[in-house]
């Protein structure tokens, strides 16, 4: 399957700048093919790459990171423990910041609790914790 830049925009939720600052700044494994008329035309494996990139940064990976994984991935066999190495270690940055965000959610959780007891028990409830 050939996909134009818009249809490949259109799959992972890209826009085509964004395809287009990812090929310049060497974040994909190859250079994109081109039509006949110079069009760009994205394979299925050039898709499955860039819904990658999409995740890696998402989750808050670095460009230079996320650059340094694409060199390492370009190179081929033998430096899968540095990519190993790159990926355990967003792991650990994104389970932190899960952690955090969970906690913060608690806090949400609570608030809201404390909301719907005084609306369901105006007469029974106790005062509203803290500010807000």
């Amino acid at each position: 399957m050939d996909l134009s830049i818009a249809e490949a925009a259109e799959r992972t939720g890209l826009t085509v700048h964004t395809l287009r600052y990812y090929e310049r700044d060497g974040l994909l494994l190859r250079g994109v093919d081109r039509s006949a008329t110079g069009h760009r035309r994205y394979t299925d494996d050039d898709i499955r790459w860039i819904v990658l990139l999409t995740r890696l940064r998402s989750t808050g990976m670095p460009i230079r990171e996320v650059s340094r994984y694409a060199a390492l991935v370009r190179e081929g066999d033998g430096n899968e423990q540095a990519r190993l190495d790159i990926l355990r270690a967003h792991r650990q940055n994104v389970l932190t910041q899960l952690a955090e965000v969970t906690e913060h959610l608690g806090a949400i959780e609570r608030k809201i609790g404390i909301y719907v007891d005084r609306i369901e028990n105006p007469l029974t409830s106790s005062a509203l914790e803290g500010v807000g």
